[in-house]
């Protein structure tokens, strides 16, 4: 791991390979797990706030579950996290032809609001995590992203180039630049590839 600012950060991201390959995968990231996509206190009140402009983009079904239980629910860990529907997809997720997506960010896409998904959603397969003092920036590895890596490897895409956008959307510009720095001090002195 590295330290970036008050960030501690995988070699993981520095090193390996992504890019999301949705068309293999069908959009697993709204379905698997057993919680639902992670949110912070602001998203939690954004979601109260916009929700009467994406309720019309949700499935009946998990319109229903996100009147019974809310916009968000706090999960096992005690996170906050968007409620599912029948305990595997996102309450937040739609499905056309087979492959998940998010109603916010069609909602997004269309104008109707600015917000364009939880950060959590954005910056996936990268997690972040609150340790002592520092944030922890790590790659999570599931088993249904096997085709994202086959795909970053064969395209050359590696992982912080993938989700350049949503790092720079939750740590800022000068904190990528650092990162890329880091990456290449790394790669001169042999540590990665």
């Amino acid at each position: 791991m590295v330290r970036i600012g008050k960030t501690i950060v995988s070699f993981d991201i520095l090193r390996e390979y992504f890019a999301c390959d949705i068309e293999v995968c069908g959009g697993g990231c709204c379905w698997y797990g057993d919680s639902g996509a992670p949110l912070t206190k602001a998203e939690v009140k954004l979601l109260e706030k916009i929700y009467p402009a994406i309720v019309d983009y949700l499935p009946a079904r998990s319109a229903e579950v996100t009147d019974r239980v809310g916009r968000s629910v706090t999960d096992s860990d005690g996170e906050m996290v968007t409620p599912l529907v029948g305990g595997k997809e996102c309450a937040y997720a739609i499905c056309s032809n087979k492959i998940f997506s998010c109603a916010i960010e069609k909602a997004s896409e269309s104008g109707v609001v600015k917000f364009r998904k939880p950060l959590s959603c954005h910056l996936f397969p990268v997690r972040v995590s609150q340790l002592k003092g520092f944030l922890s920036v790590s790659y999570e590895q599931w088993q249904i992203c096997e085709s994202g890596r086959k795909k970053g490897l064969s395209e050359g895409i590696l992982l912080y180039e993938f989700l350049k956008e949503p790092l720079i959307r939750r740590f800022g510009e000068a904190w990528y630049r650092e990162l890329l720095s880091v990456r290449r001090e790394m790669v001169t002195e042999g540590l990665i590839d």
